[in-house]
């Protein structure tokens, strides 16, 4: 067990726990943002219905997705270094998972960008597929995580 402990001490199993909190809030909030933007997308732009929805994905944004991103990549990092990387192919993987999923949010957010100032991108249609993307990462990720195939 000792090996195992790393530079973070004792400590690491905190780190992990929290890790694992905080992507569960980071994907939630992937989940949530382009159901509310699809919902967005079937409103006419500038409308009383449309402002609240402008209002809730920034919020989103700011309270949820930003922060959570942040914070699982710190900890994750530090996790990984606490471990080290040779060898660990399956992380390696799951590094470049997670950093698509990241480029992701940038996208999402963009497009929610997008729609604060009154333009549609994509279709309600476009956006609940977009939706499905963090569910499909998420699979992949924590099957390398746990299973570590390689």
């Amino acid at each position: 067990m000792s090996e195992l402990i790393g530079w973070l001490g004792p400590a690491w199993l905190m780190v992990k726990a929290a890790h694992v909190i905080i992507v569960i809030f980071w994907i939630a909030g992937l989940f949530m943002l382009p159901r509310y933007l699809a919902y967005q997308a079937e409103t006419e732009p500038g409308a009383a219905e449309d402002l609240h929805w402008r209002q809730r994905t920034r919020r989103i944004r700011r309270i949820i997705l930003d922060p959570a991103m942040l914070l699982a990549w710190l900890l994750g990092l530090a996790l990984a270094f606490n471990h080290g990387f040779a060898g660990a192919y399956w992380l390696h993987a799951k590094l470049l998972l997670v950093l698509l999923l990241s480029i992701y949010q940038l996208w999402i957010v963009s497009v929610a960008g997008r729609m604060q100032c009154g333009i549609r991108p994509l279709s309600s249609r476009a956006l609940r597929i977009a939706n499905e993307v963090p569910g499909i990462a998420t699979i992949a990720i924590v099957i390398l995580a746990v299973v570590r195939p390689f």
